[in-house]
């Protein structure tokens, strides 16, 4: 699916649905074009090499499966791949979506394989505000990425909940749901924090790299853009070490649970070995025991493992041990 929107001054904002003569559009003088492809078949991302006529290295990197970040000048127009990223909940994980944007001097065109909200906002914007595209292409370029970064605020909101669900779990009563959660969530903040990182030194070359396409009044914006993945990264870190203290809670918590039982094992034993060492005695199979003669030798020797048994209790309990 091909979205466009074509701006000129005066005439306001024409929305193209479709494949169209791109190259005449954005050979308008003082006009701005956005492409938008949303699953683009064949023949729709036939358009980037044959209207725009982008490099077969950008080209690869759009239908690549796993690109990483990048940015890359090729004079005429900039080329750079972003990450767009939803936190669904504990069993989803991270669900990574890939954005490419190609931007000229006055044309963005951005390709991307999933749908996502975002664009819908960015949709309504471009047709509703014409301020979004009537400041040049490279304002809209930054819109796009700002309007993505600022996505990230949802992940992270969803993210703290869940962290703060799990710290209550490891302070009440942990299981090994709560083990695993941790696990989880840890996994899906260090992807996070891999998908940031590179996402952020990109931010930082447009804005303080020169680049031909981008204004110095647009570069300041895409530092405000750098400094909001600057503190993504800092709150990613902070859930981290939410969940390394924990998980040294859990471990602390089972390590407690585990030294109670076997105290306890411990003290049964230890109370249990007089009585089975005089039953052990007393049963020998010897025919001259004075004590088998004893018409009250029962008796007195259950009443001597008792007060064994209780004097031990005693002791236990003065030690604090029970």
């Amino acid at each position: 699916m091909i979205k466009s929107f074509h701006y000129i001054p005066d005439e306001g904002v024409k929305i193209i649905d479709g494949i169209a003569d791109f190259d005449k559009l954005a050979a308008v003088e003082n006009s701005l074009l956005w492409v938008d492809l949303c699953k683009p078949t064949d023949q729709e991302s036939f358009i980037l090499t044959h209207d725009f006529k982008f490099h077969p290295l950008a080209i690869e990197d759009v239908i690549s499966e796993k690109p990483r970040t990048k940015i890359d000048d090729y004079t005429k127009y900039i080329f750079m791949v972003f990450q767009i990223v939803d936190y669904i909940g504990k069993e989803e994980g991270l669900k990574i979506g890939e954005i490419d944007l190609f931007l000229s001097k006055n044309t963005l065109v951005t390709v991307h394989y999933d749908e996502h909200r975002i664009f819908d906002y960015l949709y309504h914007r471009a047709a509703r505000d014409e301020r979004l595209i009537g400041r040049g292409a490279d304002f809209l370029f930054h819109a796009v990425i700002d309007t993505i970064v600022d996505n990230y605020n949802t992940t992270l909101d969803i993210l703290e909940y869940d962290v703060d669900q799990v710290e209550d779990d490891v302070l009440g009563e942990a299981d090994e749901d709560t083990i695993k959660s941790i696990f989880t969530l840890r996994r899906d903040i260090v992807h996070l924090k891999r998908i940031v990182l590179p996402q952020r030194e990109a931010l930082n070359r447009l804005s303080k790299e020169h680049f031909s396409l981008i204004s110095k009044t647009a570069a300041v914006y895409f530092s405000d853009i750098h400094d909001h993945l600057v503190r993504i990264n800092d709150i990613a870190d902070f859930h981290r070490e939410i969940l390394n203290s924990s998980l040294e809670v859990y471990y602390s918590s089972v390590s407690t649970k585990t030294n109670e039982v076997i105290k306890f094992l411990t003290i049964f034993t230890v109370i249990f070995i007089p009585p089975t060492f005089l039953v052990g005695l007393w049963g020998m199979n010897f025919k001259y025991m004075p004590e088998l003669d004893s018409e009250y030798g029962y008796f007195a020797s259950l009443i001597v493992m008792f007060l064994i048994s209780f004097a031990l209790i005693l002791f236990f309990r003065r030690k604090k041990w029970i």
